[in-house]
């Protein structure tokens, strides 16, 4: 897989994209991550601008049209892309469903909003895919691009060395993860349940199965409603 990030702070991104499992998977061979700085699209070839004031009057900058253009009409020359994603706070809730469907793309792109957003042509002539990470605005979309390549890129077959447990994760097939314990079983008093000291697979399963939907629906009942995709 190739993820191509354009962005106006590349910094920002290189951090999260230099440890972990994402490190390991790049090292494996599994995912290229190309970070690419939309001010080099610039036709401003001295201050590298990318934002101009909004047509109509209304408040705050819009990144250009143009170093946008130039950047994704760039890229796209050297590959073809499975998905043009904005990271918007308006765009469609990311999710583990959509983390999975990425997963089994080739290439992405992603592009980062900044200030109050792009000029809207780009979203309607280039970008495939809007997406948020929730209802809340932040000061740029780079934290939301690693936050979805992270979720993407876990899912590779080979960049966990337990591929099943990606399998268990919170949000695979609806449903948060059931509670986890570990050694000691006993600690200040608290005992972890007879049943995971067991040894009985079956029995294991299935309270595992019911502890995963009594925590669904204590916590997060949207996730268990016939409309949830």
């Amino acid at each position: 897989m190739r993820i191509d990030i354009l962005t106006v702070l590349p910094e920002l991104l290189e951090s999260p994209f230099n440890h972990s499992i994402i490190q390991r998977a790049a090292q494996k061979g599994l995912v290229e991550i190309h970070l690419h700085n939309i001010r080099d699209y610039s036709p401003d070839k001295r201050h590298h601008r990318v934002d101009d004031y909004a047509f109509g009057g209304s408040a705050g900058m819009v990144m250009q049209i143009e170093p946008i253009f130039r950047a994704i009409e760039a890229l796209k020359n050297e590959r073809e892309y499975d998905e043009i994603i904005y990271t918007s706070p308006d765009g469609e809730l990311f999710s583990q469903g959509i983390a999975n469907q990425l997963s089994l793309q080739k290439n992405l792109l992603i592009l980062c909003g900044h200030y109050k957003g792009i000029d809207q042509r780009i979203r309607e002539h280039l970008i495939t895919r809007e997406l948020s990470i929730g209802d809340y605005v932040l000061t740029g979309g780079e934290l939301a691009a690693a936050v979805m390549t992270d979720a993407i890129v876990r899912l590779l077959p080979g960049a966990m060395s337990d591929e099943q447990s990606a399998l268990t994760d919170s949000f695979q097939d609806n449903l948060l993860a059931p509670p986890v314990y570990t050694r000691p079983s006993e600690f200040n008093g608290w005992k972890v349940p007879d049943i995971l000291l067991s040894g009985h697979e079956r029995n294991i399963a299935e309270w595992q199965l019911q502890q995963a939907i009594d925590r669904t629906k204590k916590l997060r009942p949207n996730l268990l409603s016939d409309d949830n995709e």
